[in-house]
Order: C-alpha cells, then sequence, then structure tokens
C-alpha cells in the first residue's frame, strides 16, 4: 500500500481583525488539524488564501509551520507559480526547511498566460530536480488542460513527479484513465474540492483525499471504512457529512473552514483580506446548523 493515503487537509491562513498574519492562531489551527486526525497537512494552498499573502508571508508560514509540526504528519507546501525560476526557489526552500511535498498547478497567470503542455512537463522537470517529491494539482483554477497523457509521461519521466490531486470536473473517470494508463507510475491519486466527489473518487482508485480543514474527522472515517472493504459503512459515512460538505463547496469556499474554527474557539477571527467579502450571515448561520448534528472536534477544540 502506498504511504500516500488518508486525509490531508489544507490548512487555513487565519488573520487577525487587521489583516495582519495571526501566527499564534495558525499554530492553534495546525494543532487542530493533527487532533483531527490529518494523516498529513498541505499549507499556503487556494484554501489557504495563497494569493493573498506577499511572498515575505510565506516564508514566514512555512517556517512556522514545518517548525511546529515537527514531523508528527507529513506537511505539502504548494509553490505554484507561473515563472518557473520562482516555483524552482520555492521548492528548494520548503525543502530545505524539512517539507515532505510540494505541491503545484501548472504555469498559468490569469486568463490569458496559459502553459502549453510541454512548458508544463518543462516546469515540473525542473521542479522534480530539486529532488522533493511533487504532488501535481489538477484544478480549474488554472484553465490549464492536464491531459492523462500528459500527466502519465510525467508520472514515468521524472523521477518526483509522485501525487496527483485531480479536482476537475468528472475526477473520478480521469483518476481512473490516469491509473489504467499510468500504471504503477502513478504513486497517489488523490481526491479534491472539499470531498465532494469522495465516493466516486474512491471508486475510480484514489488514495486519499485533500478536504479543507473543516471536519477531517468526521470524513476520514469514509476513508478508513472504503480501504478496509466496508463499502456499506463507508456510503453511510459520506452520506452523514455530504450535507455540510455540498454546502462548503457550493456556498462557502475557503470561509467555512475559518467560520467553523472561530465558532469552536481555534482563531479569533474569521478576518479574509479585501477584496473577499464575508459570508452572508444567513450563509453562516446554515453551515454551523449542518455541523452541530456532526458533533465535528473542531466545534469544541478550544472551548
Amino acid at each position: 500500500m502506498t504511504q500516500y493515503t488518508g486525509i490531508w487537509p489544507v490548512a487555513p491562513t487565519p488573520f487577525n481583525a487587521d489583516g495582519t498574519l495571526d501566527l499564534d492562531g495558525m499554530k492553534r489551527v495546525l494543532e487542530c488539524l493533527i487532533d483531527q486526525g490529518a494523516d498529513g497537512i498541505c499549507i499556503l494552498a487556494n484554501f489557504s488564501e495563497q494569493f493573498l499573502l506577499t511572498d515575505a508571508e510565506r516564508d514566514v508560514l512555512t517556517r512556522l509551520s514545518l517548525e511546529h509540526v515537527a514531523g508528527r504528519v507529513p506537511v505539502i507546501v504548494t509553490i505554484s507559480h507561473y515563472a518557473t525560476q520562482i516555483a524552482v526557489e520555492r521548492a528548494k526552500l520548503a525543502k530545505s526547511l524539512g517539507a515532505d511535498i510540494v505541491m503545484m498547478m501548472p504555469p498559468y497567470h490569469g486568463a490569458t498566460l496559459k502553459g502549453t503542455p510541454e512548458q508544463t512537463f518543462e516546469q515540473f522537470a525542473a521542479v522534480s530536480e530539486v529532488g522533493i517529491p511533487i504532488m501535481v494539482q489538477d484544478a480549474p483554477m488554472s484553465g490549464v488542460d492536464l491531459s492523462v497523457p500528459l500527466l502519465v509521461r510525467m508520472a514515468k519521466e521524472l523521477e518526483q513527479v509522485k501525487l496527483f490531486k485531480i479536482e476537475c470536473p468528472r475526477a473520478a473517470n480521469k483518476i481512473r484513465a490516469l491509473i489504467e494508463q499510468g500504471g504503477d507510475a502513478i504513486e497517489a491519486p488523490f481526491d479534491g474540492e472539499e470531498a465532494i466527489t469522495l465516493l466516486a473518487d474512491l471508486d475510480a482508485g484514489a488514495t486519499g483525499s485533500m478536504t479543507s480543514g473543516m471536519i477531517v474527522d468526521q470524513i476520514k472515517p469514509v476513508l478508513t471504512h472504503f480501504h478496509a472493504g466496508r463499502y456499506d459503512e463507508a456510503t453511510a459515512a459520506y452520506g452523514r457529512v455530504a450535507m455540510a460538505i455540498n454546502h462548503e463547496n457550493r456556498q462557502c469556499g475557503w470561509q467555512s473552514c475559518k467560520a467553523a474554527m472561530v465558532e469552536g474557539g481555534v482563531i479569533k477571527s474569521e478576518m479574509c483580506r479585501h477584496p473577499v467579502a464575508p459570508l452572508h450571515p444567513a450563509i453562516r448561520s446554515r453551515l454551523i446548523d449542518l455541523l452541530k448534528p456532526l458533533d465535528p472536534l473542531v466545534l469544541s477544540w478550544g472551548k
């Protein structure tokens, strides 16, 4: 069995009410995720509001997170950037500080600058030379088509391309094709997008899931049951959390985790930097109402 299994949530980046980084809150976020049973943690991802952070802040958060986790679980550092040189520099920093894996989307910037398949391959090849395992993030945000043949080529020809976070439309079809065409080169296909397609993705062969940090302890049993062959129990466990996941995915985005963590005393503020608007009070209220019957650790962790 691959070492890359289970649930690897994205850690939110907490801000103080004035918009500055809440570094103590970041440590509490990491502790909460570990206490929820995270098998690994990802930082600086889209759900960490990476596009609202300065480069200096990224460095601070990378150092703090790796020092605080201190090897208790593997840590993935997101390094996506349009410039290959910068992606390589970010990978080198992450490796030097003890990161276990880096995650990156293909090169893109805005709606018009898109890496070609060959440019994408070249960027991943350059990062592979740094010598740290890479998770390929296949996300709609990039707008770059990562075909199955391209992903298979990267897996077979680039030593460090080992993991694949597939969160494109009809992800299960792509995961299944990826495994069929890539064979043993596909070490760890992961589910993403808040686990909104988790059951279908597990059926297709996903070994793990990268969710938000909201209800890690409630989603983890789905994977545990499934990989133990208890498919009815996995389905029931997923049905229990499906409404909360749907609300998060369709209505809240990364703000759901922050709202839950404020509600549970993990962090002090759910502030997101402008131009991100606060959750509508009714949307937030519905989220908490959906979470309470699940009794997730996040709602009591800091109380």
